[in-house]
């Protein structure tokens, strides 16, 4: 009997989650809606002016904000279509999976505080690859599990030394050039990986380091080179690096 209760109400808390779901993925299709639409305004195919084109579609500034927002569009529509085939869109529209829940709260704030640090404080100031690294890693170890006491320190990870290059590195004048912030992301990330690995022996865990490098990595070269787009922080610690060998050791060898 004690099982039939147990399963009852964490079924009764999953068919919250979907509920909760539903209003989210709502909330993230009108967000990548609304900023695909003034993406539209960026020239995407290249401007024309007296007869003459002023850029190739693989250089406009567009290409990437459309890549990033039709992702965020296509898990929309993905998150909404599992909450409405789990039940979540008819409880929903009842308001009862609009409840407070301590734990759902912790998840939703913990995430707003990774997601609005990688953005206003690190990316403009910190190498996006080890921004990047830092942000995927705290995202996975800290909400795959479900766990709370993860979720919250996953966040204060990102938020130390997010904060410490706020403060120290304000100034827009301040953010192309090398610090010390770069260092201070890069022990974070190091940290926050050696204690996923010693605590976590999932399958997961032990394939998050790979993808928390090999994606910020694929995505910035694939911009600076392949797309020819202006990267963040061009002087940061590790793409300054990439983009030295890219032009000085491998570009010669196909230009000879």
């Amino acid at each position: 009997m004690d099982s039939e209760k147990l399963q009852a109400a964490i079924d009764e808390e999953l068919m919250k989650l979907r509920a909760r779901d539903f209003w989210g993925a709502l909330a993230l299709i009108c967000c990548a809606v609304f900023f695909l639409w003034r993406t539209s305004f960026i020239p995407f195919l290249g401007e024309n002016r007296a007869g003459v084109s002023g850029a190739e579609w693989y250089n406009s500034a567009a290409i990437v904000p459309f890549g990033i927002w039709s992702a965020m569009l296509l898990l929309g529509i993905v998150l909404l279509r599992i909450a409405i085939k789990a039940g979540g869109a008819q409880r929903a529209c009842t308001a009862v999976g609009i409840g407070w829940n301590r734990q759902e709260a912790i998840r939703i704030g913990s995430i707003a505080v990774i997601m609005g640090v990688y953005i206003f404080a690190l990316v403009p100031r910190v190498d996006f690859i080890l921004a990047s690294g830092l942000a995927i890693t705290a995202l996975i170890y800290g909400f795959h599990a479900g766990r709370v006491g993860r979720m919250l320190f996953a966040s204060i990870v990102v938020a130390l030394p997010g904060f410490y290059a706020l403060v120290r590195h304000f100034p827009q004048a301040e953010w192309n050039k090398p610090h010390d912030d770069d260092w201070v992301v890069l022990a974070a990330w190091v940290l926050l990986t050696t204690w996923m690995l010693i605590h976590d022996r999932s399958r997961i865990a032990r394939a998050t380091p790979w993808v928390a490098v090999l994606t910020p990595v694929i995505l910035v070269t694939a911009m600076a080179f392949g797309f020819r787009q202006n990267v963040p922080n061009r002087g940061g610690l590790l793409f300054s690096q990439i983009e030295y060998h890219y032009y000085v050791t491998l570009r010669p060898l196909w230009r000879n």
